[in-house]
C-alpha cells in the first residue's frame, strides 16, 4: 500500500527551523543580559574604588567626589542596560517558547497522520489475509451473479 504523505510536512519543517532559529536568539539575548549584568557589577564594584580612603586635601576631596558621582552615573546607566537587556532576553524566550509550542502542535498532528496511515496498513493487510483465509478473494469472481446455496 502507497504511504500517504503527510501533507504539512513544509510547514513542520518550517515551524523547525523558526523554532531553531528563536533558541539562537534566546541563547544570544541571555549571553548578553549576563554580559550587561557582568558589566553593572564592575562599574558599580568601581565606584567604590573611585573614593578616597585616607586624609585627602579638599581639592582632592572634591575631584574624588566629582569622579564617585561620574563613575556612581556610569554604574547607574550600566544597571539600567543590564536590567532592560534582562527584559529583553526574557521576551526573546518566550518566543522561542511560542515557536516551540506551534512546532509541537505540528508535530502531535504528523504523529496521528503517522499512526492513522499505520492503522490503514494494518486494517489492509488484515482484509488481505482474511481473503486470502477464507478464499473471498477467489470465490468473488468466480461467483458473480450466482445465487448462494444456502437460500
Amino acid at each position: 500500500m502507497k504511504r500517504s504523505a503527510f501533507r504539512l510536512q513544509p510547514v513542520l519543517e518550517l515551524r523547525r527551523s523558526e523554532e531553531r532559529s528563536a533558541a539562537l536568539a534566546a541563547a544570544d539575548a541571555a549571553r548578553a543580559a549576563a554580559d550587561a549584568d557582568r558589566r553593572a557589577t564592575e562599574a558599580e564594584a568601581a565606584v567604590a574604588a573611585v573614593l578616597p580612603t585616607g586624609p585627602v586635601s579638599p581639592g582632592a576631596f572634591a575631584a574624588a567626589m566629582v569622579l564617585g558621582r561620574l563613575a556612581a552615573e556610569d554604574a547607574a546607566a550600566a544597571r539600567a542596560l543590564a536590567t532592560a537587556s534582562a527584559e529583553q532576553a526574557e521576551l526573546v524566550r518566550a518566543a522561542w517558547t511560542a515557536a516551540a509550542q506551534r512546532t509541537k502542535g505540528l508535530e502531535r498532528l504528523r504523529e496521528r497522520h503517522l499512526q492513522a496511515v499505520r492503522l490503514a496498513e494494518q486494517a489492509a493487510e488484515e482484509r488481505t489475509v482474511d481473503d486470502l483465509v477464507t478464499g473471498r478473494s477467489g470465490r468473488r469472481s468466480r461467483t458473480e451473479g450466482e445465487a448462494a446455496w444456502t437460500d
